[in-house]
């Protein structure tokens, strides 16, 4: 086979589509490192996206996220399905890639051609994904894999983008948090579908019965009450029951609007991003940047007031074309 970079975008998908994982490989890469280049690759790919199963695991450091995931996994793989895990790991401040990396997490699954495991860096994003993580799992949806588990960075109580780019969101958590129930309950405990408390061994019933009373207290709109499921994650205990919760999420969720409704969500939010990202491509990052260094050494020096001036608005016009 010839360099997949001499390949049209056509070419690469046709490669991609016929279960070449050194093409989806370099798809990827291609996908998170050049987003120009990347899109066009997807333009080619996107017929066949839109059908997987998104599931986000999400929680604290040291919840056993990737253990969870890896045995989520093994057991969709089980039942015949292809599984893709995307786990979004901290930034190396040295090489600007993933902290961990697949290299040294679920080398299990290495061998098995229906599992397929990318990491992937933060790159300074908020929330708990990378600014890629959406485009990659488009890839990943259109190279064949059925189920899409996205793993997050584990950052905190701030970390709820993963709420706009799975369908289910899995919330992890450990025995032994106490009082920082609280602190996890304003942010993370609204967009969880189902809570795992993992290492349930530690004495799950101080956990469970403070996930009991934040869910009495916040209730939700759609009227789910995420059920609440105790897992051994290295030992694999709790895991079917944590399948079946995803998939009584995903039963309702169909029943009562569909995934359409989900998508249409999902791709929402995304366009905000991707407008985002293309007008500040066009306008000349490197320019704006310059531009508004030079706004800010003025606000700072008291010499404009960003409330006064209209600074913004300048800027605006300065830089957009008229209506």
């Amino acid at each position: 086979m010839p360099g997949l970079h001499h390949l049209d975008p056509a070419g690469w998908a046709r490669q991609i589509r016929a279960g070449d994982r050194r093409a989806l490989a370099r798809g990827l890469s291609l996908v998170e490192n050049d987003q120009a280049a990347g899109e066009r690759l997807l333009a080619e790919l996107f017929p066949a996206a839109g059908h997987a199963r998104m599931i986000g695991i999400t929680g604290p450091p040291g919840a056993g996220k990737s253990t969870l995931a890896s045995g989520l996994a093994r057991l969709y793989r089980d039942r015949g399905e292809r599984v893709a895990i995307l786990a979004v790991d901290p930034t190396s401040a040295f090489s600007g890639g993933a902290l961990l990396g697949d290299r040294i997490r679920m080398q299990e699954h290495w061998r098995d051609e229906g599992i397929y495991i990318r990491s992937m860096a933060t790159r300074g994003a908020l929330g708990g994904l990378a600014a890629a993580t959406p485009r990659l799992a488009d890839l990943l949806e259109a190279a064949g894999f059925e189920r899409i588990l996205i793993e997050t960075v584990g950052v905190g109580q701030d970390e709820i983008e993963i709420a706009r780019a799975a369908d289910v969101t899995v919330l992890v958590l450990v025995p032994g948090l106490g009082d920082d129930i609280q602190t996890i309950k304003a942010g993370v405990m609204e967009i969880a579908d189902v809570l795992v408390v993992n290492k349930a061994d530690r004495g799950p019933e101080r956990l469970e019965q403070e996930l009991r009373a934040a869910l009495t207290l916040d209730g939700r709109d759609d009227g789910w009450r995420p059920p609440i499921v105790r897992a051994i994650a290295t030992t694999g205990q709790g895991l079917p029951a944590l399948a079946e919760a995803v998939a009584a999420r995903e039963t309702a969720l169909e029943q009562s609007q569909g995934r359409e409704p989900s998508r249409r969500r999902q791709w929402r939010h995304r366009l905000d991003t991707m407008l985002a990202d293309r007008v500040w491509r066009q306008l000349g990052a490197a320019h704006l940047a310059s531009e508004l260094d030079q706004m800010a050494a003025a606000i700072a020096a008291g010499r404009l007031n960003p409330y006064r001036d209209q600074v913004l608005d300048n800027f605006l016009r300065r830089f957009l074309p008229k209506p």
